[in-house]
Parts: C-alpha cells; sequence; structure tokens
C-alpha cells in the first residue's frame, strides 16, 4: 500500500475532479445506495475514503456516524477541508487500512476500491480479516471493485465515459491493472490496481468468516435506462459492487 499513498498524493485533486464523471453518479453511486438499501442509524466507516466523497454520501444517508480512512495525506487533506466548509460531522483517520484497529465495531464497512489494491491473497485476506474484525455481528461489508470477472479484451473501448482499462489478456494473480481517467476539463491521470481470480476473492471472504460473499451490479440508474450511451459501460462493466455479511 505504501506505493498507492505517492500515487495518490500526486493525483489527489484531480481524483477528487473525476467524481464528476456521469459513470460516477449513473451507476457506481446509484449501484452502491441500492446494494446498501437503509442505513439510518447506522455507525459505518468508509475504507480508502480518497476526499470523503462517499463518506459524505452516507451521512447524507443517514448514518449515525462516518469516520473515513485513507493512507493519503493530500486525500485526508481535502475531505478534511470540505468537512470544515460544509460540515456534516464526518471524520477521518489517516491509516493504513491493513494496520488499522478500533476499540468500538459498526455496524457497516464500505469500501470503494480497497480491496484491488491487494498484489496477492495474503494481502486481500488480511484487508477482510481487518473488515470482519471491525463489524459487529450481523454487520455488512460492502464496496466497488475493479470488475475481475469481465477482463478487457481490447475490442471495447470505455474512453467516452472518460475511463480506460488496460491489462494483460489473461492476466494471472498480481498483474497490473492499469486504469487511465480523463475528467471532463481534459486532465488526464492513471493509478494502478491489481488483478486476482474471482474465486480468490471468494476464498478471502469465506475463509474469514463471511457470509454470503456476493458481487453486485453494477445498476443503471433509472433515468438512464433507455440511454444507449451506456450500452459498452454495461455490457463490459468495468467496476463492480459487492456485498458480505457477518454472522
Amino acid at each position: 500500500m505504501s506505493s498507492s499513498e505517492n500515487q495518490y498524493d500526486a493525483i489527489a485533486e484531480a481524483y477528487q475532479d473525476s467524481k464528476q464523471l456521469p459513470f460516477r453518479e449513473y451507476i457506481e453511486a446509484y449501484s452502491l445506495f441500492e446494494i446498501l438499501g437503509d442505513i439510518r442509524g447506522a455507525t459505518a466507516l468508509d475504507l480508502a475514503c480518497g476526499d470523503g466523497f462517499y463518506t459524505r454520501k452516507i451521512k447524507q444517508a443517514g448514518a449515525l456516524e462516518v469516520t473515513g480512512v485513507d493512507l493519503s495525506a493530500e486525500m485526508i487533506k481535502l475531505a478534511e477541508e470540505e468537512e470544515r466548509a460544509r460540515p456534516l460531522g464526518c471524520k477521518y483517520l489517516l491509516r493504513d487500512v491493513a494496520a488499522l484497529e478500533l476499540s468500538e465495531p459498526v455496524d457497516l464497512v464500505v469500501a470503494m476500491y480497497l480491496l484491488n489494491y491487494a498484489k496477492t491473497k495474503e494481502e486481500l485476506l488480511r484487508f477482510v480479516e481487518v473488515v470482519y474484525n471491525m463489524l459487529r455481528p450481523g454487520g455488512r461489508f460492502v464496496g466497488f471493485n475493479d470488475n475481475v470477472q469481465c477482463v478487457p479484451k481490447g475490442t471495447v473501448s470505455l474512453a467516452q465515459y472518460g475511463l480506460e482499462k488496460v491489462c494483460a489478456d489473461d492476466p494471472r494473480e498480481g498483474d497490473v491493472v492499469l486504469y487511465k481517467l480523463t475528467n471532463e476539463d481534459g486532465t488526464q491521470f492513471e493509478f494502478k490496481n491489481y488483478f486476482l481470480k474471482p474465486e480468490t476473492y471468494q476464498w478471502a471472504f469465506q475463509k474469514v468468516g463471511f457470509a454470503d460473499f456476493q458481487w453486485a451490479g453494477p445498476y443503471l440508474h433509472p433515468s438512464q435506462q433507455h440511454n444507449p450511451f451506456w450500452d459498452a459501460f454495461m455490457s463490459h462493466p468495468p467496476v463492480i459492487g459487492f456485498s458480505a455479511a457477518k454472522p
């Protein structure tokens, strides 16, 4: 995770701006809250929170307490600046999730693009263990991830969505998945994820003790259901949601 710290410190503001790309609203955010359902009154952690974009959305959806956690000092700085400018009561911690310990368990852990930074099955297992230990019995783990079930074959372009995803045609465990994003103002940036097989994700969740781990979505906002603009994205979704519950 140390490499991603530098990676995101350098692109923090461009990454923040990328939250304005239409796929973030009509697919990513919509799917997340479809999977979450009613979270009013929940205590929540938002892991790999970045600039706090979803930390705030979770709070606005009715969560009682929300704490965002990220490894990038620049990302946490942006999150805290937004909290000062438009206070919602969100808290932020500059921490490595893999070493995170908290005294009180929570009802909900959200992780938007955390697990895809695991380069090995052992690193993935560590992330999932940390989350499991933070949840109370009956608590839920929900998030978004690089879609390891849908490897790009080079025949479908996602450039119209401000997104390119580059990886080997037949990736092996630990191979780099390079994301290149282009914001609406033309600013471009990139970051690395790592490929692990869908079976490796299933293994990690099962080994730790989570029940009913499943991939979910992505879903398209109802207002866009008949818009052909989204056809390529939805037929080869580069990202996907997931959920699991602690028994």
